[in-house]
């Protein structure tokens, strides 16, 4: 029962961070991408304040021993966070949620390079297989760069959130450095305010006064934000991250459907064929590293599809 209420915890959380994903979206024409992030982290703030004081995490989610691990890995998430929102103002919803899918791939070469990880031909081959269905869902956009400006803002937005996935990955790397000496409630704590200073830097570059309208839908961002933080922290309270962690995946179809009835988003059958190759390498990779009895509920407990 308990992998149950772990896994609908994962579901709610997948869906409160899909609609949050819809209304920085649906404000991404006039709000520019670095102060979505402020407000995505800013708004979020109060609740996981709220959720570490009711759970008595308050204490220990001031307490750090790596202050810099801290700030590198809030520092990877941010830059991730921002390019992906670049990105929702350059692209189909559906298609910025699928090159996301990249991240977890790359976590698995760079724990190999920087945190010297044994990855043998299994998940190599799970990653080779996951990267070629990142190309195919990238080939149709940067195969018209040289083409009309708007095709060009695509071909853009998609190398941004692959850049995305990128720093998303070594946001991961970090968290897995952290993992063995911090607290889950420090790590989500320290993210969240390193992501809100940071965010500040980008005021220089264009900040605008949102309407009203806009105002409350960046809000609820940050709020849906932050309480996707905490069903997604509480779902591995109670199953094992191999059993709650393919559920990411679900993201798709909520990105299909809001993308669809909201944005008039239709996806090509080049995307889906690229997105189910990257689903079914990620999902052989969790697997594996389930057999390999390598445990990653710690770590992804901090780690937002954003960042």
């Amino acid at each position: 029962m308990s992998s149950v209420r772990g896994i609908l915890y994962k579901l709610i959380s997948v869906a409160m961070f899909i609609i949050m994903s819809s209304l920085i979206k649906a404000t991404s024409a006039d709000i520019p991408p670095g102060e979505a992030v402020f407000f995505r982290s800013f708004f979020a703030l109060p609740v996981i304040f709220i959720w570490l004081w009711l759970w008595g995490d308050l204490r220990s989610g001031l307490r750090v021993i790596s202050p810099m691990g801290h700030f590198w890995r809030g520092f990877a998430g941010t830059a991730a966070m921002g390019l992906f929102f670049t990105g929702l103002g350059l692209l189909p919803l559906p298609e910025v949620t699928a090159i996301s899918y990249a991240a977890p791939l790359l976590t698995v070469v760079f724990a190999a390079m920087f945190l010297g990880e044994t990855v043998r031909a299994f998940r190599l081959a799970a990653v080779a297989i996951g990267l070629v269905g990142v190309i195919i869902i990238l080939s149709p956009r940067l195969t018209v760069m040289s083409g009309a400006e708007a095709e060009v803002a695509t071909a853009l937005g998609a190398i941004l959130v692959f850049t995305g996935a990128v720093f998303s990955a070594l946001a991961q790397v970090y968290l897995r450095k952290l993992a063995p000496t911090e607290e889950i409630s420090a790590i989500v704590f320290y993210f969240t305010i390193t992501s809100t200073f940071l965010s500040l830097l980008s005021l220089p570059f264009g900040w605008v006064v949102p309407t009203p309208s806009q105002a409350v839908l960046l809000i609820l961002a940050g709020l849906l934000g932050g309480l996707g933080q905490i069903f997604l922290t509480s779902s591995y309270r109670f199953a094992e991250a191999s059993v709650v962690a393919p559920f990411d995946y679900a993201s798709i179809l909520g990105a299909l459907i809001i993308g669809y009835f909201i944005f008039d988003e239709v996806p090509g059958t080049t995307m889906m064929l690229g997105v189910s190759l990257v689903i079914c390498a990620g999902i052989l990779i969790i697997w594996r590293e389930r057999q390999l009895g390598l445990q990653r509920g710690h770590a992804r407990r901090g780690m937002t599809p954003q960042g």
